[in-house]
């Protein structure tokens, strides 16, 4: 056990210093994105099929377009494959996000998940009711997981309800405050689920209630947003929201120059960048340590920036990823 513990330790620290004499060599400075994504490659050097250490930070670090090992994703791959296998294919018998979110980082390294270690994963996502009764974020995840690369929504023969597309864009209209923007529960919006939703139905807008939305939604945001530039969720200045904010402008095509979202002069990518730690790390709340799911939500959004500003696909439209 500490064998192996010392042998990650050792390979982080060579993967680090491979990264940093790379970086000299090339005589240029390092951007925010590539210190961010070579310190949790550094922290998280084997990462596995999970919520925090695997699959969001596989997604960012795939989508961020910073140079990683391919073995970096080879090995998540097969960590993946072992644990679908393991649980017989079924990763959550309540919570259908589970399937979403390795779809997602499985579509960003190329990877089919309609066939990991002979499981479809997007089966699952053909049961409407199932996916829905999580709440809003299951409808919100399994149109960002299905629409990622086009995918074709499987017949699910156990469902009693089979999903279509259109039936997540209603589940998700059906839930919107009256006001503008969405909660989990409550009738005040919240910040990330707001800002996650409209990151669901941007691909959708040629829709009129659709594009009603998600004006009330952006303008929520707008609202919701601190005299700083902070977003302030659970009682709570935090980068997670500032991250997710980010990635739902950049999927509406919305500058974050916009006038609405800059204060006292500072885009959202400054006050972003008020969370970062010198060592590429994020921490959670201004005056915190580092937080490893801050820093792999504030790579993704650095990665949206980034493909925004080079007029690349969006972050979460992966159909230029090859399977």
């Amino acid at each position: 056990m500490r064998k192996s513990a010392h042998l990650k330790r050792l390979s982080a620290v060579l993967l680090l210093l491979a990264m940093l004499f790379s970086l000299a060599a090339c005589g240029k400075e390092e951007t925010q994105l590539e210190k961010t994504a070579r310190y949790l490659q550094a922290q998280v050097p084997e990462p596995a099929c999970t919520a925090v250490g695997g699959d969001w930070l596989v997604f960012a670090l795939a989508r961020s377009g910073v140079k990683a090992p391919q073995k970096y994703f080879d090995t998540y791959y097969k960590n993946t494959e072992e644990y679908v296998s393991s649980v017989n294919g079924v990763l959550s018998r309540k919570k259908n996000t589970e399937y979403s979110r390795v779809i997602l980082a499985l579509t960003a390294i190329g990877k089919d998940p309609q066939n990991v270690a002979g499981f479809d994963l997007l089966l699952p996502l053909g049961d409407f009711d199932e996916t829905v009764s999580q709440g809003v974020n299951g409808a919100i995840f399994a149109l960002l997981a299905l629409d990622s690369r086009n995918y074709e929504i499987p017949v699910n023969p156990e469902a009693d309800t089979q999903a279509t597309r259109e039936l997540y864009v209603e589940e998700i209209l059906k839930r919107e405050i009256p006001t503008g923007g969405w909660a989990l529960t409550g009738g005040e919006p919240d910040v990330d689920v707001t800002a996650m939703a409209l990151q669901a139905l941007a691909k959708y807008r040629e829709d009129a209630d659709v594009s009603a939305a998600v004006e009330r939604g952006v303008a929520a945001l707008a609202d919701l947003q601190e005299p700083n530039g902070a977003y302030t969720s659970w009682g709570e200045e935090n980068s997670e929201s500032v991250s997710q904010v980010i990635v739902a402008l950049t999927e509406l095509g919305i500058s974050l120059d916009e006038a609405r979202f800059v204060k006292n002069g500072q885009t959202l990518e400054q006050v972003l960048l008020r969370f970062a730690q010198e060592d590429g790390s994020f921490r959670h709340i201004a005056d915190g340590k580092s937080d490893e799911m801050a820093t792999e939500q504030a790579l993704y959004a650095l990665a949206a920036i980034s493909r925004a500003q080079d007029g690349r696909t969006t972050l979460y439209d992966m159909t230029d990823t090859a399977q």
